[in-house]
């Protein structure tokens, strides 16, 4: 099998990589990414991307010619990937993450991929205090990214059929150690901040809820969907993946750090503007459709391993906020190099 990742280069990627490569040896994988993060490694000793066949050094918006030729499933991670970059760079966001998506999937198709595996996000379900929601549930996304994700969906709908199947996998909120490991993400932001200062500082009131998963359970999900069967869900699926165990309010997920790396504080930001970004997943039925795909990974062991992986690389920058670890900072950085166009092009 022939599989093409976009944004393999990014913090998801490598682990993506590792997954199907431990799982298929002979497998063909072709990697393609704008390497906006490529320097961002944690602590390898050579570059993820050996682990690939082929790998392009492409924007998602303006692909190769050859790039489809004999491939069988596309896993498409590449996006601007959260809030705050959104937020700077909207009218990227929406080129990037639901243009530029569009047009790779109808290339896809029209070249004769079979599968199309899309890194969509539970984001989408925006503010949602009361009931865990389904797939079923009604959208509010409050932000650039989450909005992409929404119109995505919505097209990539619409070009699936019997020759073309389409998983959309609303991921909960990623963590865990990587090769290209990012901070801005809330628990490996409280592990950093325990490791580096012995200090967990929680911006918002710390009651909004999140799921989270494990990027390693996050590429098992994706090897279920590049060989999931079009009986099983349909030519177009959209399920939420994770599991609700690992449904958490903020405050909670502070408090679990704590029980795993002792004699740390926990400060809670009380005079904070309500985050309405909260809401819970009922994940029934991804569980249901792929239960030899279940997330693995528990709570105190990816605790332990972010933990692990930080004390290893000799993390101490208690300012680690404004480090590379934190993606908005990284193309801020290029940016003012003048690196970038404003456009999020390669000068």
């Amino acid at each position: 099998m022939k599989i093409l990742i976009t944004g393999n280069m990014g913090y998801i990627g490598p682990c993506v990589v590792n997954h199907l490569r431990a799982r298929d040896p002979g497998a063909e994988l072709v990697g393609l990414d704008m390497g906006y993060f490529a320097n961002c490694l944690t602590h390898e000793k050579r570059l993820p991307e050996c682990k690939v066949d082929i790998q392009f050094f492409s924007d998602v918006r303006r692909l190769p010619t050859d790039l489809f030729k004999n491939v069988d499933a596309v896993v498409h991670l590449a996006a601007i990937s959260n809030d705050p970059m959104g937020k700077q760079f909207e009218n990227v966001t929406f080129d990037i993450n639901h243009r530029a998506s569009i047009n790779l999937a109808k290339r896809a198709k029209d070249s004769g991929v079979a599968n199309f595996v899309f890194a969509s996000s539970c984001s989408m379900y925006g503010a949602a205090e009361d009931n865990a929601r389904d797939e079923s549930s009604p959208l509010n996304p409050l932000t650039a990214y989450a909005k992409s994700k929404v119109y995505t969906e919505q097209d990539l709908q619409l070009l699936a059929d019997d020759r073309f199947k389409v998983t959309s996998l609303r991921f909960s909120t990623a963590c865990g150690m990587s090769d290209r490991l990012r901070l801005d993400l809330v628990l490996n932001d409280f592990v950093a901040g325990a490791v580096a200062s012995g200090k967990i500082t929680i911006l918002s009131d710390g009651t909004p809820w999140r799921p989270l998963i494990h990027i390693r359970d996050m590429a098992r999900a994706i090897e279920w969907a590049i060989s999931r069967d079009g009986k099983v869900g349909g030519d177009f699926l959209a399920v939420n993946v994770g599991c609700n165990e690992w449904n958490f309010q903020v405050k909670d997920l502070a408090d679990a750090v704590a029980r795993v790396i002792p004699n740390i504080t926990v400060s809670i930001n009380q005079k904070a503007v309500p985050d309405k970004r909260s809401y819970r997943v009922d994940f029934g039925l991804f569980k249901r459709l792929a239960p030899d795909h279940q997330p693995q990974v528990d709570l105190p062991s990816a605790i332990e391993e972010l933990r692990n992986g930080l004390q290893g690389m000799g993390f101490k920058d208690d300012n680690f906020r404004n480090s590379q670890f934190m993606r908005l900072k990284v193309l801020t950085h290029l940016r003012e190099t003048n690196l970038l166009t404003e456009t999020l092009e390669w000068v």
